[in-house]
C-alpha cells in the first residue's frame, strides 16, 4: 500500500498539466472528512491516507504519496438535499433563516448563493419545508463549510486573507461611517430628489 501523507489545498501551485497527468480518486464527504482513510486510486493503487488531525480533504485537493506521484481528489456525487426558497410564496432571505437554524443544529450544511445542501434528514427536511423552503433529494458532490476556525477552508482557497481591496467605495475617503439606523440623517444622501419605490 502506497502512503499520502501531503496535501496541497486544490493543487496550489503545481502546472496544469501535472494536475490533468495526475491519478484521482473519487470520494464522498463521509470519507473525505476524515483525515486517515483507505482508498484506492483511478491507477488501481491502494493509498493509505495519513493528514493531520482535523484535515478534511475538499474536491480539487492533491494528495502527495510517498513516491512523490500525485492524487487529484474529486467529490463524489452523493445523496443530499437541496434547498432553495420557494420564489412564489417566499424569499432568498429564507435561506438565511434556514442556515441559522441548521447551524444551531451543528448541522454540516454548504452554502451556495441561491441554494444549501445537507446530508439526508426526513426531521430537518420536514422543518424546512414547514418553514416554505422547497426540499430536493438529488445526487451531488457535498463541501461543507469547514467552521470558522478549520485550518483548511475550501471557500477562500486555504490561507486567504480579507486584507483587500474591494475595488469600489463606500464613500467618503476619510474613513468608515458609522451604521445609522436613520440614514434620512445623513447629510450625503438625501432621499428627497429621487424615488425607491418605497415608502420612508
Amino acid at each position: 500500500m502506497l502512503t499520502a501523507n501531503k496535501l496541497m489545498p486544490q493543487g496550489r501551485g503545481l502546472a496544469p498539466v501535472l494536475l490533468k497527468r495526475a491519478a484521482t480518486i473519487e470520494l464522498d464527504w463521509d470519507v473525505r472528512q476524515k483525515s486517515r482513510f483507505d482508498a484506492t486510486d483511478s491507477q488501481g493503487r491502494q493509498i493509505g491516507v495519513f493528514l493531520p488531525r482535523g484535515t478534511a480533504v475538499r474536491g480539487g485537493d492533491v494528495l502527495v504519496a510517498e513516491d512523490g506521484s500525485l492524487v487529484r481528489v474529486i467529490a463524489a456525487p452523493q445523496p443530499v438535499l437541496r434547498i432553495t426558497h420557494c420564489t412564489a410564496h417566499g424569499t432568498p432571505f429564507d435561506l438565511t433563516r434556514a442556515a441559522y437554524h441548521l447551524g444551531n443544529r451543528h448541522v454540516p450544511i454548504e452554502l451556495k448563493p441561491d441554494h444549501l445542501k445537507i446530508e439526508p434528514d426526513h426531521v430537518l427536511a420536514d422543518m424546512l419545508r414547514s418553514m416554505h423552503l422547497i426540499v430536493v433529494a438529488v445526487e451531488e458532490a457535498f463541501e461543507p463549510e469547514g467552521g470558522a476556525y478549520g485550518s483548511h477552508e475550501h471557500s477562500h482557497g486555504g490561507g486567504h486573507s480579507h486584507d483587500h481591496d474591494h475595488g469600489h467605495a463606500h464613500g467618503s475617503s476619510k474613513g468608515p461611517k458609522p451604521l445609522v439606523l436613520a440614514p434620512e440623517l445623513l447629510d450625503d444622501h438625501s432621499h428627497d430628489d429621487h424615488d425607491h419605490g418605497h415608502s420612508h
